[in-house]
């Protein structure tokens, strides 16, 4: 709508400028033309002129037939420059008489700063000063990504990073146990409170802790029919339960900023998801009115939802305000992973009741998390089963969780999915036809009212289908193990085939065949990047990936102890097909994360009979012998 108001006022300002019907104006490639009279100018031209027109409440849009940039592949403008390391990144950034910052925080979750001794530091070559600082006030109203992990920390400022990093190992700190506090966040504008239990915590008892509460009573999300009667009544009941750990998101560039604020002004210069969120933070927190706020953004260097929370952003411009100088704060690989924002711990515990003749005839699922829960209670298979239960819970936590990745969904789509492929084995079924089977109740006789259902069933089947067809489901290959898996999630649906081979008793991801619908296609090029970067992401994170804790510290500070997937363990090839649509775009870059795991979790069963229902997978798997 935008673009095409733009279009109509810089087509009208030629009109009035030439004297001709604005209709006979053509506005192709950044040149406006009247045809008849052989006139034409560049959009810049007319841009004062068009500026200075009422805005139109409404304008015709094009008709998608007649798109001409939106369905074509654009290459990224700075590929360029990223490969042969040209400086855009925060990092990269040098200014004129710039300090560097880096800063010591408590060493375990439910920790705070008692006091500590800065001299030996101070003293170290190139040091200016070392202080403490208090992010926010006590009384301060958080918004929705001001989470900090720790208020209060130590600053250490110097002339060079090696410095810095150097003199924050000769801080002396002490520190004492945080009391279990309440926190109330405004989130997009409703309250939300949150606990923070004192002492420190350990992943032995957040296992512990999960377990007990699927064993008790839930608060119920949805309830459709009269699943205590169907599970009652089964001749079979399958029950299988989940889970996987809390994850460092991991950025290629840990986070960093920019910040020289002056008495009248700040500027601020890095790496962010949330600009305008964030402004209003660094506002309150220098006491600047807003509209002396101004944040510009470098490339990310890898984002995930880490860069959501910008407090390394506030820590930042708090620092220069104190030094009176521009400062680049700079965290070590060490200090992002020890002090959050993780991906969440999650489980599930998923129930099928089965008749005698092997029909389903209910279905309960049961989630939670530290400290949120994974439930969606309307996505699929809910609206396909007479008789279907979800129920979810929580337990609170002192460690800082925050959005990764297709947040939630990077858990529940994996459980579900590996559920679903194992009921579908035990009722005798394809697993493709038996998600097929319930997408054919849920869109032609629905259970509870369609509006209650999350997802489109025709749009989910859909992917399914096309999958199907270019994988060549069915046709068995020799040596190739061959797992399903689709999701819905950010109004986009995926489906995905993962094809395992064994190099003797190691399974090798061969190929990953995805089917997505997300709309409109806007960059093809693009948009088949996302996919294979959410399909590989996602196998690293299935495989590998896991982050514990010892009486409240990170047991895994960095990728010594932290396992990534390697270039040689990626996907050797990945193939993307896309459903021709004229639906409004959807989500891209999160949708194919989530179904990945369960592929991948489906075809280690094929390949080697063993079943994984707890993340990371284990890897030395043995092939089925016969």
């Amino acid at each position: 709508m935008a673009g095409a108001t733009a279009r109509h006022m810089l087509k009208e300002a030629a009109a009035q400028a030439w004297q001709v019907p604005a209709n006979e104006i053509t506005a192709i490639a950044g040149v406006l033309k009247h045809e008849a009279s052989g006139k034409s100018a560049g959009y810049g031209e007319m841009a004062s002129a068009a500026a200075g027109l009422e805005v139109p409440e409404e304008v015709t849009l094009k008709s998608i037939s007649d798109f001409s940039i939106i369905g074509t592949t654009g290459k990224n403008v700075d590929g360029k420059k990223i490969v042969t390391g040209q400086p855009l990144f925060g990092l990269d950034v040098q200014r004129e008489g710039m300090l560097i910052a880096g800063l010591v925080h408590p060493p375990a979750f439910g920790q705070r700063l008692k006091s500590f001794d800065a001299e030996k530091a101070k003293s170290m070559p190139g040091i200016k000063d070392v202080f403490s600082i208090k992010l926010y006030d006590d009384d301060y109203k958080k918004m929705a990504f001001h989470f900090t992990a720790f208020n209060e920390v130590v600053v250490v400022v110097g002339e060079s990073t090696w410095q810095v990093f150097e003199a924050k190992k000769a801080i002396n700190a002490e520190w004492e146990d945080n009391p279990e506090r309440t926190e109330v966040t405004s989130m997009f504008g409703n309250d939300m409170t949150a606990t923070y239990p004192a002492g420190m915590e350990n992943s032995e008892v957040h296992t512990a802790k999960l377990k007990e509460m699927i064993a008790r009573n839930a608060k119920v999300s949805r309830k459709d029919g009269n699943p205590e009667k169907a599970f009652k009544e089964a001749a079979k009941v399958i029950e299988r339960s989940y889970s996987c750990p809390f994850l460092a998101h991991n950025t290629m560039e840990p986070m960093n900023f920019f910040a020289n604020v002056t008495e009248d002004h700040a500027e601020l210069l890095g790496p962010t998801q949330t600009p305008e969120w964030m402004e209003v933070a660094v506002a309150e927190r220098l006491g600047l009115p807003l509209e002396k706020v101004d944040i510009q953004m470098t490339r990310q260097g890898g984002g995930f939802g880490r860069r959501l929370y910008g407090h390394f952003m506030v820590e930042a411009a708090a620092i220069s305000q104190r030094m009176k100088a521009p400062i680049k704060l700079v965290y070590a690989r060490e200090d992002d992973m020890s002090q959050g924002i993780y991906r969440p711990a999650y489980y599930a515990t998923y129930r099928a009741a089965l008749d005698a003749d092997n029909n389903l005839i209910g279905f309960h699922v049961k989630a939670g998390g530290i400290p949120e829960s994974p439930l969606f209670a309307n996505r699929f298979p809910a609206g396909a089963i007479d008789n279907y239960l979800a129920e979810d819970f929580t337990v609170d936590s002192n460690i800082t969780t925050g959005a990764f990745r297709a947040p939630r969904s990077n858990f529940i789509a994996g459980a579900e999915q590996s559920f679903l492929d194992e009921l579908a084995e035990e009722m005798g079924k394809d697993p493709i036809d038996f998600r097929l089977e319930l997408l054919k109740r849920a869109q032609e006789n629905p259970v509870g009212s369609p509006e209650s259902n999350d997802y489109d069933a025709s749009r989910y089947a859909g992917v399914l289908e096309l999958v199907r067809e270019k994988a060549n489901w069915g046709q068995d290959q020799p040596g190739v193990h061959r797992g399903v898996s689709a999701y819905f999630c950010h109004q986009s649906y995926v489906a995905q085939v993962l094809d395992v081979v064994m190099d003797g008793n190691k399974p090798v991801v061969d190929k990953v065949t995805a089917a997505i619908d997300c709309g409109i296609v806007v960059n093809p090029g693009a948009a088949a990047n996302l996919s294979e970067g959410g399909a590989v992401d996602g196998i690293g994170h299935a495989m590998y990936s896991q982050l514990t804790f010892n009486e409240g510290s990170a047991e895994q500070n960095n990728f010594d102890r932290y396992r990534l997937i390697r270039h040689s363990e990626a996907p050797k090839s990945i193939e993307t097909h896309f459903v021709e649509s004229d639906v409004d775009p959807t989500g891209m870059g999160e949708p194919p994360f989530p179904p990945i795991m369960g592929a991948l979790a489906n075809a280690l069963y094929k390949a080697t009979g063993q079943r994984h229902y707890h993340q990371p997978f284990v890897t030395n798997l043995k092939p089925i012998v016969g």
